[in-house]
């Protein structure tokens, strides 16, 4: 596969991406609106029908956009690796920009709406805590990261058994065509760079499910019994899709570690990743569609309209986005817009967790793979 032909696959990829990034917000929660809390009962009324569906034509304008100045760059350019790079850096920060720049667009025009509307006074605020939320176990058993970790374990001594049969010269890096385009000599450092890589990308992926089970509990005062069994759908359908890639991934590098001392077709190691990123890919989008942000998209049995709605805590969250309240205690809990995770940006914790996971996955190559 040469730098031309990866332009086909990796439009296979950008396309999907950007169907996601137009629906967005249909997989939020129905009490939020392009980062703006809403209550239920408006999430269908017509004029908010209307800006979704204008954010998706406008995303879908961008996308379209997006691809022909890729297509335009890739047919005029001569497209080496590093300008392949580029050109795909440039593309998509060009996307990411101008997705920002639309969704600005409708969270400032959803809270002009908010405060004409003035939905917040028409009925109570609450917040509702399930104290048996835990107990039901919103996640898989962190005992499923034994498989990876044993899958890395095993790695780890079978290198250690084999050094001597590893060429003095291990490839560190491949091109689309297969290539290998960077290379270091021999050492315990280096041919371990794999195995340590492994117990730490276990480890991240342990830890994301214990993010998964232990972030803030968002349960909706509006229909309380059915937003406890949809957001417990939720984190247990990403919490067994966080065990399964994490242990497909570990075996992954484990192929490539094998391929150090038995021969495998260079062809296999460069279309193993791209399938594997494809298939995480699809599985995230599919999870993403199914369930919504928090289960929002899950069918459960509810009840008709409350009496009451949830708190509305805008002030906390900027632009939509960034949510800093040094008053919870809470590191971890949903985005407001879009599907998954955020950090209280308002805890010290939050930012030290992000710094060490940075500097422990750029470091373990740069140090390993010197």
């Amino acid at each position: 596969m040469n730098s031309l032909q990866i332009v086909p696959f990796l439009l296979f990829v950008f396309i999907p991406v950007f169907i996601s990034f137009m629906f967005i917000p249909y997989w939020t929660r129905r009490t939020e609106s392009f980062g703006v809390s809403i209550p239920e009962a408006v999430y269908d009324e017509p004029l908010l029908k209307l800006m979704r569906k204008r954010y998706a034509l406008l995303s879908g304008i961008l996308s379209m956009i997006t691809i022909l100045i890729f297509l335009l760059a890739a047919g005029q350019l001569s497209m080496d690796e590093q300008t392949l790079s580029i050109v795909i850096l440039g593309t998509v920060g060009f996307y990411m920009l101008g997705g920002f720049a639309i969704y600005l667009k409708f969270h400032f025009g959803m809270k002009r709406l908010k405060s004409e509307k003035a939905w917040n006074k028409e009925k109570s605020q609450q917040v509702w805590v399930d104290t048996t939320f835990r107990d039901a176990r919103p996640t898989y058993s962190n005992l499923w990261f034994i498989i990876p970790f044993f899958i890395a374990v095993g790695t780890l001594l079978w290198t250690i058994q084999l050094y001597e049969q590893i060429p003095q010269r291990i490839p560190m890096k491949y091109n689309f065509e297969g290539d290998v385009t960077n290379w270091a000599d021999k050492s315990y450092r280096t041919v371990m760079i794999m195995p340590v890589m492994q117990i730490y990308l276990t480890l991240l992926f342990l830890f994301v499910n214990v993010i998964i089970s232990r972030a803030k509990q968002q349960i909706s005062a509006e229909q309380p019994e059915r937003s406890k069994k949809q957001n417990l759908i939720f984190r247990r359908r990403w919490s067994a899709f966080i065990i399964i890639t994490g242990t497909a991934l570990t075996a992954m590098f484990s192929l490539i570690q094998v391929a150090n001392v038995y021969p495998v077709n260079q062809q296999v190691l460069v279309a193993v990743p791209l399938i594997f990123s494809i298939g995480v890919l699809i599985a995230s989008i599919l999870i993403s569609i199914t369930t919504g942000q928090g289960g929002s998209r899950v069918r459960t049995h509810g009840g008709g309209e409350s009496a009451v709605i949830d708190r509305d805590d805008d002030h906390y969250w900027k632009l939509g986005q960034l949510y800093f309240n040094k008053n919870d205690p809470a590191i971890f809990l949903e985005k407001r817009f879009g599907v998954g995770w955020t950090v209280n940006l308002a805890r010290p914790v939050a930012w030290v967790v992000f710094i060490v996971i940075i500097l422990l996955a750029a470091g373990i190559p740069f140090l390993l793979g010197a």
